[in-house]
């Protein structure tokens, strides 16, 4: 199917990477009629959704994991040595631990299920696009009930009380925007938290935080 050649402004970027056509085919069927969603591109799987997102700059890709070649998760990997600034969405039908801890730690902004409802989806979509970590509640069960440590050697106590506050907003999926707004910060001092908080746990991602965060009880 041809590429949107040129999509509406302000209109969020999408890029669509699955193995399947038809789940393809369906994803964009849907996101099509959503007036603030615009599919630019479909890859069929991670080394060539790595190329189209070089080409195509989405602002969201819709990853599968389980894909011949070059699977979602090292693709997610690929991209995180690109300038790519599109913020990855995994949507997936595996649940299992060996695949939800290597996607969100590789950089995903998200997981959800290829079950969920088509309206959560545009949400999701949305959401991420916003600058939050939004898992649904089975993945974050899953995550929590994970034997191995989460990456991070930091200890709460490193934090100052107001990095405190500004991680369990992290972990309540706010954005900088919406953090400043709710502590009376400017956005740029949210930034300076943020990056402190990331530095001082040893933790590379926002969503690192936030799984780091509800692990030790650090929640809005």
């Amino acid at each position: 199917m041809a590429d949107t050649p040129a999509p509406a402004p302000g209109r969020i970027r999408v890029l669509i990477v699955d193995d399947h056509q038809v789940v393809r085919r369906g994803l964009r069927t849907f996101l099509e009629v959503q007036e603030d969603i615009e599919v630019v591109g479909e890859a069929c799987d991670g080394a060539e959704g790595v190329a189209r997102a070089g080409e195509l700059r989405p602002d969201v890709i819709l990853m599968d994991v389980k894909m011949p070649g070059t699977d979602g998760i090292e693709a997610l990997r690929r991209l995180r040595g690109t300038d790519s600034d599109a913020r990855v969405l995994i949507v997936t039908s595996f649940t299992e631990q060996r695949t939800v801890v290597p996607a969100l730690r590789a950089g995903a902004a998200g997981y959800v299920y290829k079950d969920i409802d088509p309206d959560a989806l545009a949400a999701a979509i949305r959401s991420v696009h916003a600058g939050h970590v939004l898992l649904q509640p089975e993945v974050a069960e899953v995550l929590l009930a994970q034997d191995d440590q989460p990456a991070g050697a930091g200890r709460p106590g490193a934090l100052t009380e107001r990095e405190r506050e500004v991680l369990g907003l992290i972990a309540d999926g706010r954005s900088n925007r919406e953090i400043a707004r709710a502590l009376v910060l400017s956005e740029k001092t949210v930034k300076t938290h943020v990056s402190n908080i990331l530095m001082k746990l040893d933790l590379s991602d926002r969503t690192q935080a936030a799984l780091w965060a509800v692990r030790h009880g650090i929640t809005d």
